[in-house]
């Protein structure tokens, strides 16, 4: 049976295909919110869903009082594979999480394209504000294949590790990642929910994590407070 993508799914495409196009460049402006209602005879709720899931997916960004943007692409890292519980804890630092929204939904082309699975996979999404010592620390976006860990969702509580559910619910162990960082403006919304006054700086990871050597599970991306955090590396002969 065919299934039908919902009306932000198909928005979110025609975005997609204008910027891999090369009709919309990175930097560009995009129509505002109001426009693309317009222009697709969508509601406000639609456009706005659409949006949302761009902006978490990193293909567009927005600035207040100014508009949406098509994002630049990405340069390469390396970084851990212990998460960010595992991170904080391992400094000594009390690490609290408080869920935003979890939801299923499907894969958009790009998402699709980093994990390598059919565009419209069903997902599970994930967005959490993560706390160190009560301080809002990041904002977290996860996009997991949800086929490799069903019902992951019920499994997911406030303060929940993710990867731990995976190790100890469905036996995963992630294995292998590819890593991109980056600066940028924090959208209102993520000051907001950070307690950062506008404009601030965020530093944003992006990984994408394996259960082996072919088969990726987690699309993720960290939005981390520039005042708060810095990212290390350790680079060995090899």
């Amino acid at each position: 049976m065919e299934t039908i993508e919902p009306l932000y799914a198909q928005l979110k495409e025609s975005i997609i295909l204008d910027l891999e196009s090369g009709k919309i460049k990175p930097g560009d402006r995009l129509p505002s919110q109001r426009e693309l209602c317009q222009h697709f005879n969508m509601s406000h709720m639609t456009v706005r869903r659409a949006i949302n899931e761009l902006i978490a997916e990193g293909v567009i960004y927005a600035i207040p009082g100014k508009g949406l943007y098509a994002a630049e692409k990405k340069h390469p890292a390396e970084t851990t594979m212990i998460g960010f519980s595992g991170e904080m804890s391992a400094l000594g630092f009390a690490v609290t999480s408080r869920i935003l929204e979890k939801s299923l939904v499907i894969a958009s082309t790009v998402i699709a394209r980093a994990l390598e699975i059919p565009t419209g996979s069903e997902l599970a999404y994930l967005h959490r504000l993560r706390l160190v010592n009560n301080e809002p620390i990041s904002l977290q976006y996860s996009f997991l294949v949800h086929r490799l860990c069903p019902g992951i969702l019920d499994h997911i509580h406030e303060n929940s590790s993710l990867y731990e559910v995976l190790k100890q619910v469905y036996k995963i162990d992630l294995i292998n990642n590819s890593t991109t960082v980056e600066a940028t403006l924090a959208q209102k919304s993520q000051a907001d929910m950070l307690g950062l006054p506008v404009p601030a700086a965020l530093l944003v990871i992006e990984q994408i994590n394996n259960i082996d050597s072919k088969q990726a599970i987690e699309y993720s991306r960290l939005a981390y407070r520039g005042d708060r955090y810095v990212m290390h590396s350790r680079l060995q002969q090899v």
